[in-house]
């Protein structure tokens, strides 16, 4: 949700997050780093504003804030913005004129870098483009309403942006001194020379200029940087304390050393930090330990796969001698002059990471490198699967894939460039350009004996490239049968959408809806199934125990989703599977936590994030980085997941909009009535109640709050469900007959299974027709006839059905409404009922109309699938979310009272 700004701001668990169209927005989550109350509503009343100046107060106000990392990144981006206008000729003359063009190259590389958070996969290098023209617009809307001068504006903003004033400290190399190889000057840009160059002016020429009283706050706006620097520099508060900060100095190796390891201490307080052109990375060269995986091709399949490993020291990219090397160990920490230039050595953490590489090449020798262990390397970590490179390692290691390896991860990350796969007279339909580069991917990874997660879009077509896959292994001459589990719901689609568009793929069908469980029990003492695609549920799969014993060529989790929770007895079975390469299906990898998306990865590439416990070890030791935290955890998963959004017109250019709104409805006096009793009989059973039995009070009661804003029959059990009784009953007709007069059709999703009826009811007249219902009762082979038949037949309005029954799996693209008349708590199931309707095939815009009661713990429950958007994409601390019944009873007695006032107005 998007926080609004309040008076009565408290410390808060804020993170940024962006929306579809790339607007950046602040969500509130439980589990998430607290920021201070002041910082958290001074961010709260910028984003208020808008997504621009939120941004903007990240970069040009709070540049010296302690921030949580999901926030240093877009306040870098917007620091950024800040630098280059700072970096501006005759910014006063041109204050209301600045138009700052965006750098191409920054704004490419900032794509590549996006903290993990809620619609990461939004923020790309247009939406970041985007932002920078927004962030110029609030520029020059903030300086228009300054009556003071750019410098002023900036220096109130925050005292490190200063235009003018600002302090630089100069190192160069002084080649011809061997006593004293540097020279350090200590500078300030007086003014904005002609030409739209800074003038640098030696320090101390700033005691004379701001002599006198009158110049004495001038002075120390100039010198705030430098002592904000010297309380972290040991190196410099010495030189402030000499004074010798304001003359030339000649400098040994070890003082330019020092003022090296300094630097970061010098620009972050403000301070222009200049040293020699020559100097990559603006510091000099560093022996790096470079490690090559993969130059051959590996030995094997699958994780398990062996690949080479070879270790190397390197300077610019150029092996060192033997002899080189021992110089360097032999010698002194600090700057060493190596070939005519100046290197920088440290010992310790050389000889450290050099030792370290060494082991991995023995172990390497001796049992060979796996597949996992190199590409966790690669990502950035360590071999093992709970360790990760300490930070400061990462400069003096560098880890790259051999020309095998580095082709192989190429085709796994860009699929498109891969030959296409001539399935024609065998796949009876069009594969869009995407769909036939995620069968390229499928196929790689069977071919190579890897998992991976078609981690595609709801209505993007996996079942569809899925299908694909099977008839090319088919084309290809590779061993049958495969395994497809899928929930039970599915089945009958899967074996639908395989007759249309597969007819030559041999489908065993292991479900007691289509096969006896007796015949399925047999088949255990019999060979190999006669088919090529074994379709099964994941109930079936964890109650035969034969299908775990066989061995499979690809085995798929459809919906895989389902193996979300470790402990399941489904998820168990399911992992338990052996098959020469592992697929999972999902439009959502990440439901709620981080255990999820290792869940999944635990199924379909086993061993790669390691065990629970480690996976949890290495996310904690993730966290504790500096700097795009997650990083290598993000750089390990890439190959194994293809994800593409309906939403990227780069996919699907032609699919229409979605727009989603909320209808809020007010509460009858009898629904308003009923509530109050409620949470007053929920205060009073709580208390003295605590652990399992208070938990299950409170979800009895909130689960009878969400019933009374549905209706008071459906609380009471009195079957009357009188229209007028029930504010959402009321909104609901409005919304219907709004649809009938449009002669347009509508999907109505419930999370009760009694209400699809009542439902059915109050809309057959509101339609002036009746329309279909499907719930979890609804007999498999029925949930066909109904979907074609609403797909099919005009003279059907409207579709009920329940969320858990209907949520998923169906294709309903006739309708164009879709009505979520009550919340689920999970935001990813509702999106999966959305695209019923919302998905390939669909010609009209989709409007989404989501029922909440106002006053009521539906507007709250509003709030929170708002604030869970959040664990849908973003990679959590594993347990971190806090679940409603974990509330205090003052929180949870906030959470469900009722505002009368906004209950009872009229929507």
């Amino acid at each position: 949700m998007t926080v609004a700004a309040s008076a009565s701001v408290v410390a808060h668990p804020l993170v940024p997050a962006s929306s579809p169209d790339g607007h950046v927005y602040l969500e509130r989550r439980p589990g998430a780093p607290e920021l201070p109350a002041a910082v958290a509503r001074r961010l709260e009343e910028a984003f208020a504003r808008g997504a621009a100046w939120g941004l903007y107060r990240l970069g040009a106000a709070e540049v010296d804030t302690a921030l949580p990392p999901a926030f240093a990144f877009f306040r870098n981006f917007s620091a950024s913005f800040v630098a280059a206008v700072c970096r501006l000729p005759d910014l006063e003359e041109r204050r209301g004129r600045i138009d700052i063009p965006s750098p191409a190259e920054t704004i490419l590389a900032l794509a590549e870098q996006v903290p993990p958070i809620t619609g990461a996969e939004y923020v790309s290098a247009a939406a970041l483009e985007r932002m920078w023209i927004e962030l110029g617009a609030v520029w020059r809307n903030e300086l228009a309403a300054f009556s003071g001068t750019v410098q002023e504006y900036l220096r109130a903003q925050n005292p490190l942006w200063n235009t003018v004033g600002r302090v630089c400290f100069h190192l160069a190399e002084n080649k011809r001194d061997e006593e004293a190889p540097f020279a350090f000057l200590a500078t300030y840009t007086a003014r904005l020379a002609r030409g739209g160059r800074a003038q640098h002016l030696p320090l101390g020429r700033a005691l004379e200029e701001y002599a006198g009283e009158r110049n004495r706050d001038g002075l120390l706006a100039l010198l705030r940087p430098v002592q904000r620097a010297a309380e972290r520099s040991a190196l410099l508060d010495g030189l402030v304390r000499s004074r010798a900060i304001f003359h030339p100095l000649r400098w040994r190796a070890d003082e330019a050393y020092r003022f090296l390891k300094d630097i970061p201490a010098f620009e972050d307080s403000g301070i222009v930090v200049r040293v020699p052109d020559l100097w990559p990375a603006r510091r000099p060269a560093r022996p790096k330990v470079s490690a090559t995986v993969g130059r051959r091709a590996a030995a094997g399949l699958g994780l398990d796969a062996v690949l080479d490993f070879s270790v190397d020291v390197t300077l610019d990219g150029e092996p060192l001698t033997d002899e080189e090397l021992r110089a360097l160990l032999a010698g002194t920490d600090g700057l060493v002059l190596l070939k005519g230039r100046w290197v920088e050595v440290d010992r310790a953490e050389l000889e450290t990471v050099l030792e370290r590489f060494r082991s991995v090449a023995r172990k390497a020798e001796r049992d060979g490198l796996t597949f996992a262990e190199g590409l966790r390397l690669l990502a950035g970590g360590a071999a093992e699967a709970d360790a990760v490179e300490p930070e400061p390692e990462r400069d003096w290691t560098s880890v790259s894939a051999g020309p095998w390896l580095a082709e192989t991860l190429r085709s796994l990350r860009h699929p498109d460039a891969l030959a296409d796969i001539d399935l024609r007279g065998d796949l009876r339909g069009t594969l869009r350009p995407y769909q036939q580069a995620g069968l390229r991917w499928l196929r790689l990874l069977a071919r190579l004996g890897l998992g991976g997660c078609l981690a595609d879009d709801m209505g993007l077509g996996k079942t569809l490239q899925v299908l694909a896959l099977f008839l090319a292994l088919k084309k290809g001459g590779s061993r049958a049968p495969h395994l497809l589990v899928v929930p039970a719901s599915l089945v009958a689609n899967w074996m639908a959408e395989a007759a249309r568009f597969a007819p030559s793929l041999r489908l065993l069908v292991l479900h007691p809806s289509v096969t006896p469980s007796r015949e399925i029990a047999a088949l255990a003492d019999a060979g190999p199934p006669d088919c090529d695609v074994v379709v099964t549920s994941y109930g079936t799969l964890a109650r035969v125990a034969w299908m775990a014993q066989r061995e499979w060529n690809v085995v798929v989790l459809d919906e895989a989703q389902a193996i979300k929770n470790p402990d399941a007895k489904q998820t168990r079975a399911a992992k338990a599977v052996r098959a020469r390469a592992r697929l999972a299906l999902t439009g959502t990898p990440v439901e709620n936590s981080l255990t999820d998306l290792w869940s999944i990865f635990d199924f379909a590439t086993p061993g790669l994030l390691g065990s629970r416990r480690q996976f949890a070890s290495l996310v904690s030791r993730l966290e504790e980085r500096a700097h795009d935290a997650y990083a290598p955890l993000r750089n390990l998963v890439a190959p194994y997941i293809l994800r593409r959004l309906k939403t990227d017109r780069s996919v699907i250019p032609d699919l229409p909009e979605k727009t989603e709104m909320r209808a809020f409805c007010p509460l009858t006096k009898q629904q308003a009535a009923l509530y109050q009793t409620s949470v007053d009989e929920l205060a009073r059973r709580m208390a003295g109640l605590d652990g399992i039995q208070r938990r299950g009070v409170v979800l009895a009661f909130l689960m009878r709050l969400k019933q009374i804003c549905n209706h008071p029959s459906h609380w009471l059990g009195d079957g009357a469900f009188d229209p007028e009784a029930s504010g959402k009953f009321k909104r609901l007709r409005e919304i219907a007959e709004v649809i009938a007069a449009k002669q347009e059709k509508a999907l109505v999703f419930t999370q009760f299974r009694e209400m699809t009826e009542p439902l059915a009811a109050f809309l057959a007249a509101a339609f002036g027709r009746a329309g279909l219902v499907l719930h979890g009762d609804t007999e498999l082979r029925r949930r066909k006839e109904l979907c074609d038949r609403f797909q099919d037949d005009a003279g059907v309005p409207f579709f009920v059905l329940s969320l858990k029954a209907g949520g998923v799996g169906l294709n309903l693209t006739a309708a164009s409404h879709v009505v979520h008349f009550d919340r689920w708590w999970n935001p990813a199931v509702e999106d999966q009922a959305t695209d019923r309707a919302f998905r390939i095939g669909q010609k009209k815009n989709v409007l989404v109309h989501k029922l909440v009661c106002r006053g009521t713990v539906e507007e709250r429950i509003d709030r929170m699938i708002e604030d869970k958007q959040g664990l849908a994409r973003e990679i959590l601390r594993a347990g971190a979310e806090r679940t409603i019944t974990d509330m205090d009873d003052k929180e949870l007695l906030a959470l469900v009272a009722l505002d009368l006032r906004s209950a009872l107005a009229e929507a």
